[in-house]
């Protein structure tokens, strides 16, 4: 059996894949022994300190005062979500918005109120949002809200305006429903005739049906100016700039002259073989737009009134309007387009070519007025296919800006006393909109037509604008107001005596 133990230990000597018994343990066992061996003795000293601590002492500690003692039973207090104020956070931080404001250079311009909120409107639109409000890190989150129902007692106390003084007049108050609401019964529902005008002398012509009324806005009195007989009936009114004179056009194509003042027919010229929808006034010259898209000019204290021809539309002109230092006249057509003529005060020849031709409007154009403040700026708008109001400079015919309005345009008039247009629509919000200007931002719609606004007409002193509805009402707004503290400005400096005498001006 001796040479079979000896086998077994040969063959247990040279097998590799068992630990080796005999010899000095390796060092990185010794390493695993004294550690552990060291944890045990550390565990053992804990559990016996626990113990000690646990087991009542039976002379007080003298030395623990009663304050220590309650501040050692009184629990932590938990952390506070919402992270240290002094480490930024990055859910909250918008870096492209820091990487611009870090690497703007700061520009020092002087820039006008309207330009300033052209360029924030701009900002603001590119942006998303005002980046003079955005800060480079943000530090922590907003508090939470309090719960419902809370109210703070001393919020009156310790509360204060987020809005400046010097910023609260900066935006105005308009009034959001008719100063004034008028019968218009059997007005004519055609988005291609201009039914009211509003003279210097404060009278306001309206045409129903066959008819034409004047209504003084001083005194409140109404007048019948005229009755068409026969199955003609009245498609067009316009006062004389300064003065009684209106011009009646008709469905049959005679255009008449009324003297207000006296409800007397002067004349009447047969310029046009079908129905007059828009006329327009420059000086003594009066321009009539038919419906088979001729122009004619008519010199009002001639004879042979009629001075010159323009054949441009290829269907009815609804909308004409001549500039008020008499340098253009534009013209709107069924045709989708917008023409404008060049023309001179007191000119006895006019161009039979328009000088610039625009087609970028996709519906008819019947919205025309020029701008008070800058004689070169038309506004114009479209209809039911087009929405849009668009602004050309025609000094050099280039479309300088547009909207969308989102509805039929029918009619823009531009204020006299604030930098604002107010446009009229019909399908589908039958509202009236004001705009500012040049930013175009919306500053109030008005409604209360139940059906499309047809015309527009503003009072001599530009503060009232009427609309006349297809819902047979007219409506007065008092949206341009002006200012009364300008106002008295105003007036101080138009009494300011003078060295020629007091009181002159």
């Amino acid at each position: 059996m001796s040479q079979f133990t000896f086998v077994n230990d040969l063959k247990s000597a040279v097998r590799m894949d068992e630990p080796i018994t005999s010899g000095p343990a390796p060092r990185w066992m010794k390493k695993s022994v004294e550690s552990s061996s060291s944890f045990l003795n550390t565990s053992r000293k804990t559990n016996e300190l626990m113990a000690i601590k646990k087991t009542p002492s039976k002379t007080p500690n003298r030395s623990k005062s009663p304050a220590s003692r309650s501040a050692s039973n009184t629990p932590a207090k938990p952390k506070t979500p919402g992270g240290d104020r002094f480490i930024p956070s990055r859910m909250s931080t918008n870096f492209d918005i820091s990487n611009f404001k870090m690497n703007q250079e700061n520009e020092n311009l002087d820039l006008s109120p309207t330009q300033s909120d052209y360029r924030k409107a701009m900002s603001e639109n590119l942006h998303g949002c005002d980046i003079n409000n955005v800060r480079v890190l943000s530090y922590q989150n907003k508090a939470p809200a309090p719960p419902d129902g809370y109210q703070n007692a001393l919020k009156v106390v310790y509360s204060q305006s987020k809005t400046p003084m010097n910023i609260r007049g900066a935006t105005r108050y308009i009034p959001h429903a008719p100063d004034r609401i008028l019968d218009a019964p059997e007005i004519v529902d055609d988005y291609y005739l201009n039914l009211i005008d509003w003279s210097f002398s404060n009278i306001l012509a309206v045409a129903l049906g066959t008819s034409v009324y004047l209504w003084n806005a001083d005194t409140g009195s109404i007048d019948q100016l005229l009755d068409l007989e026969g199955a003609d009936y009245v498609t067009s009114l316009s006062w004389v700039p300064n003065g009684n004179l209106l011009s009646v056009g008709t469905a049959l194509g005679p255009v008449q002259l009324w003297d207000a003042s006296q409800t007397k027919r002067l004349r009447i010229m047969n310029s046009h073989s079908s129905r007059v929808g828009a006329m327009s006034w420059n000086s003594h010259i009066l321009t009539t737009g038919c419906r088979n898209g001729e122009l004619v000019h008519n010199d009002v204290r001639q004879k042979e009134h009629v001075v010159g021809t323009i054949q441009s539309h290829t269907q009815e002109v609804c909308g004409l309007k001549w500039s008020t230092d008499g340098r253009y006249l534009a013209s709107g057509g069924n045709d989708n387009l917008l023409n404008v003529y060049s023309g001179l005060p007191g000119q006895t020849t006019y161009q039979s070519e328009p000088i610039y031709s625009f087609s970028q409007h996709q519906a008819a154009v019947k919205a025309l007025d020029w701008c008070p403040w800058q004689t070169n700026v038309l506004a114009s708008g479209g209809g039911t296919a087009d929405r849009t109001i668009r602004f050309w400079n025609c000094n050099n015919g280039q479309c300088i800006n547009s909207v969308n309005a989102n509805s039929q345009v029918c009619a823009i008039l531009w204020s006299k006393t604030y930098r604002e247009l107010v446009s009229a629509h019909g399908f589908a919000n039958n509202q009236l909109t004001i705009w500012k200007y040049p930013s175009l931002t919306k500053v109030a719609e008005l409604t209360g037509h139940t059906n499309r606004i047809l015309n527009l007409a503003m009072s001599p002193d530009g503060s009232t604008v009427l609309s006349a509805g297809a819902d047979e009402t007219l409506r007065m707004w008092k949206c341009f107001l002006p200012d009364p503290n300008k106002k008295k400005e105003q007036e101080k400096r138009s009494f300011r005596p003078t060295i020629l005498g007091p009181g002159l001006r």
